[in-house]
């Protein structure tokens, strides 16, 4: 090899993956990825412990194709935090009478009091991309959602309320392949549904309505953080690494505990074990 094609390939940067998303490193093998993802989940315990202490509320939105790993980082986020504290917001298709309310009205019930971070597994902008492009809303309402979402979204900030909002982007080729992962595998079936199948034809629909939502609602105050999300280790590390730096926190972990002996047992009888059911020993 010819000394300046060495060079130019020592000083690559970038890896490319479908439809050119840059990577500026390489992948990350599992044993790093498990320690990385070890050390980002006791940073979360930590964040979870201020939120509580100094009373935060926290909303995190996670919008993108079907199958762009959204579900695999809520899951790592969730993992090792009190569900107390932490909680996830999915929510069903929109009842005969949400429908008739104001549009935001059922996303407002869910918003968090003071010491909880709610991670929202889709949200509002469902408007802005599967109801236009399945023809579930009229072309006035998307305007419509169009003109108030920036609003509301400032109103929830100007209250207190932190605000994050992340898009997971997911090339062509890589969503197929995880579609026909989950054909394949009977324990993940679930996770298609026919909206899902009907999105693969719709893929240039989508990409259009979601560059709109975004020239209407990455604004200053609350901008778009796209997720590379081919590379599901790197989307789930980037993910969480991220969301930590938007929220300064120290470090309040308690010290730790002395575990005290067990009460004695004096004058107390067990009852005969036969007077209890027991789950089958299969195993």
């Amino acid at each position: 090899m010819a000394k300046g094609a060495k060079e130019e390939k020592k000083n690559k940067k970038h890896y490319e993956v479908d439809e050119g998303y840059p990577y500026q490193k390489g992948p990350i093998s599992t044993k790093d990825y498990e320690r990385e993802l070890a050390r980002l989940q006791i940073e979360l315990v930590k964040l979870q412990g201020w939120i509580k202490e100094k009373g935060l509320r926290v909303v995190v939105i996670f919008e993108g194709r079907d199958a762009a790993g959204k579900g695999g980082v809520i899951k790592r986020i969730t993992e090792t935090l009190n569900p107390r504290i932490v909680r996830v917001v999915a929510l069903p298709v929109p009842t005969e009478k949400e429908k008739t309310q104001w549009y935001y009205q059922r996303y407002v019930a869910h918003l968090p009091s003071a010491g909880e971070m709610i991670l929202m597994d889709r949200s509002w902008y469902n408007r802005a991309g599967v109801e236009r492009v399945m023809g579930f809303c009229t072309e006035e309402q998307v305007t419509e959602f169009f003109r108030s979402t920036p609003e509301f979204e400032n109103m929830l900030i100007r209250s207190g309320i932190i605000l994050i909002k992340y898009w997971f982007s997911v090339s062509d080729n890589e969503q197929e392949r995880r579609f026909q992962g989950r054909i394949d595998d009977p324990t993940r079936r679930w996770k298609l549904s026919p909206m899902d199948l009907e999105s693969r034809t719709r893929w240039v629909d989508y990409s259009r309505a979601k560059d709109e939502m975004f020239k209407f609602t990455d604004t200053k105050n609350s901008p778009w953080y796209v997720v590379l999300a081919d590379d599901k280790k790197k989307a789930r590390l980037n993910t969480i690494s991220h969301l930590l730096s938007m929220i300064p926190y120290e470090d309040l972990t308690p010290e730790k505990l002395v575990l005290p002996p067990r009460q004695k047992d004096v004058g107390y009888v067990r009852p005969p074990i036969t007077d209890q059911t027991f789950v089958p020993e299969v195993f």
